[in-house]
């Protein structure tokens, strides 16, 4: 049996697209006494000297780092209360869902918001966003039976974060359930097309790609108010040379700013397209009564 498919999905990256900062910036160091710049030198060196990849070298040095007050998940969640975003969050979460017309509706269109992140699931959880979202992807850690973190039991690379947009995808929500289980197209809750990726920069290339070749859309966000414009400069190469995202817009999710605007047409137009699918669905089954 076909599935419905009139869910519409919002997928964000999390450092750097809805926040200015990198999470561990903004609430764990501080909360720890981790000179920032101490901590990304030592994990340079474990990618560049050691040959770790990017994500295990920052959970290694976490690790280290609070070897001497482990915390547990719980007391990483509390820390994520302390997260800030770019302006409109977590607002617009609850704002968007006024886009759908009372016939949008009537057939059963929604939204859902996820984040897939290579940075730690905990803190997103702990955060001002969690109540709005469908499902947080992230790193994790394994806890003792002190409740204490010790090794890394999930972690997200910008490669593997694909994964979880096929499990969007295809509704497989648990991790230990097999996103490679073959799915018919038309069994699948959530089509590409009705999905938005919104993300910053290379690392979430190869999301954005999957999002193009499969009929979804990706919108590029960069921080207006960094100096170096670094930030900019790699949205605007994604967009004018790689052609990697449809769109890129400045971080700034209030009502009527440009990355609000498009996001919400987006929204409206996929509504619009889900609901005349619907429609004809029901019109091509009905079968008239005989007349008289």
């Amino acid at each position: 049996m076909a599935s419905p498919q009139n869910t519409i999905g919002i997928i964000y990256d999390y450092d750097q697209t809805l926040s200015p900062t990198y999470m561990q910036d903004a609430v764990l160091f501080p909360a720890f006494g981790i000179d920032p710049a101490a901590f990304w030198k030592k994990c340079s060196e474990l990618v560049d000297d050691e040959g770790y990849d990017n994500e295990l070298a920052y959970l290694k040095a976490i690790l280290d780092y609070l070897q001497l007050d482990t915390p547990t998940n719980a007391e990483l969640e509390k820390l994520g209360e302390k997260l800030e975003f770019y302006p409109g969050l977590p607002e617009m979460f609850g704002e968007l869902d006024v886009i759908l017309t009372d016939a949008h509706r009537a057939m059963g269109i929604t939204i859902e918001h996820y984040i897939v992140s290579s940075g730690m699931k905990a803190l997103i959880d702990g955060s001002r966003l969690a109540p709005y979202l469908k499902a947080v992807f992230g790193c994790e850690f394994a806890t003792d039976k002190e409740g204490r973190i010790t090794f890394p039991k999930r972690v997200i690379s910008h490669t593997q974060k694909t994964q979880y947009l096929f499990r969007i995808n295809k509704g497989l929500l648990d991790p230990t359930e097999d996103v490679n289980d073959h799915m018919p197209p038309e069994q699948r809750p959530m089509p590409f097309s009705n999905m938005v990726y919104v993300g910053d920069g290379p690392t979430d290339v190869p999301c954005f790609t999957v999002m193009k070749k499969n009929g979804g859309q990706a919108i590029a966000v960069y921080n207006p108010h960094d100096p170096t414009r670094k930030s900019f400069r790699k949205c605007y190469q994604l967009s004018a040379h790689a052609d990697r995202v449809n769109h890129i817009a400045q971080g700034d999710y209030r009502e009527g700013s440009h990355l609000r605007l498009i996001l919400e047409e987006m929204i409206t137009e996929t509504a619009d397209r889900i609901l005349e699918r619907r429609r004809a669905e029901i019109a091509d089954s009905t079968v008239a009564a005989p007349g008289f």
